[in-house]
């Protein structure tokens, strides 16, 4: 696929979007079940949208299909949505999206290694299932477990979306049967042979003073044979070299700001804050298991949310918002060329 990869310039204020993976509740550790479909998180999601009130931030949920049909989940959404608080996006877990003809394994809970019409029905169908919920089809694409495949673009086109989100530098799932984006810039890019879309990766990158051949050094550095070592965690320590990305899961507010602070200065202006919906509540995620992991969540949220907006004078956009902004950037620049 074609990328045409978007700088803008070093002087622009920052850029957030705020992405939310909007899914069931279901234990990572163990095999994909296709009746794992409870949401019951979805009863605590205003512990997370409330902080984003209190920011002037419109997050962009992008739903699963349990999520766009159930009623515990669809309430608290929509009513985010009809007020502009916030934006549904979609987010295709293959394994409990209809229609359920595929095997359940690792490979298949990439949507892109699914046949290219199967993939397409299951968005289809998904985008069908957010429309009748939520009152409007999504144009704001997330491929579950970040699996983009080959034929993922055209589909995108066919069914009307504008912006997709998946890419989740820089992440190698190749061991697993997914993607790599070890190689992706954290940059937004345009892509598509008919019509332009934006792609958003999600952002993360290595950071610290062993950057040259990073993806190389850290693969080694995790090497089963050697997690005896805990290689990650001295390098980290030692600042030479830090996988970090930008969420509250799993990262200190101060990692993320490292990462932020290091993107920066290497010309980044756009950014995406992420996190999985279950971890609103404790007991779905394996970043939140407790009400002190809870507060440390959210605390993380706030203070990163207070680092971008306040310190760095940032401003948060929606995916939506963004292409917007930079398709207007780029009509300006040719008016004045």
């Amino acid at each position: 696929m074609q990328r045409e990869l978007i700088h803008l310039p070093r002087d622009a204020r920052p850029i957030l979007s705020v992405v939310i993976h909007t899914e069931e509740e279901f234990d990572w550790s163990k095999g994909f079940d296709r009746n794992a479909t409870s949401v019951v998180h979805m009863r605590y999601v205003h512990r997370a949208q409330d902080i984003f009130d209190k920011f002037g931030i419109t997050p962009t949920y992008v739903v699963d299909y349990p999520i766009a049909s159930q009623e515990d989940s669809i309430r608290p959404l929509k009513e985010f949505s009809d007020s502009g608080q916030a934006v549904i996006g979609a987010h295709l877990h293959p394994w409990v999206s209809p229609p359920h003809e595929e095997q359940v394994s690792a490979r298949n809970s990439y949507p892109g290694n699914l046949p290219r019409e199967l993939e397409a029905r299951k968005l289809a169908i998904l985008s069908e299932q957010i429309e009748a919920a939520f009152g409007y089809r999504p144009t704001v694409y997330l491929a579950g477990r970040y699996g983009f495949g080959p034929h993922t673009g055209e589909i995108l086109h066919e069914l009307g979306f504008e912006v997709d989100v998946s890419p989740a530098p820089p992440l190698d799932f190749r061991d697993d049967g997914g993607p790599d984006y070890s190689g992706f810039s954290s940059h937004p890019y345009w892509f598509g042979s008919k019509r332009r879309l934006l792609g958003l990766p999600g952002t993360g990158a290595y950071v610290g003073l062993l950057r040259r051949g990073e993806h190389r050094l850290y693969s080694a550095a995790t090497h089963r044979r050697l997690r005896y070592a805990r290689l990650p965690g001295m390098l980290s320590r030692l600042r030479l070299l830090e996988r970090i990305r930008l969420s509250p899961e799993g990262y200190t507010s101060e990692e993320l700001k490292r990462l932020t602070l290091a993107l920066l200065r290497r010309g980044f202006r756009v950014f995406v804050f992420s996190f999985h919906s279950p971890s609103v509540h404790p007991g779905f995620t394996n970043y939140v298991q407790s009400k002190d992991q809870l507060q440390a969540f959210l605390n993380n949220c706030r203070n990163y949310l207070t680092f971008f907006l306040n310190s760095l004078n940032g401003v948060s956009m929606t995916p939506l918002e963004l292409k917007t902004h930079l398709e207007e950037l780029e009509l300006a620049k040719a008016s004045q060329d």
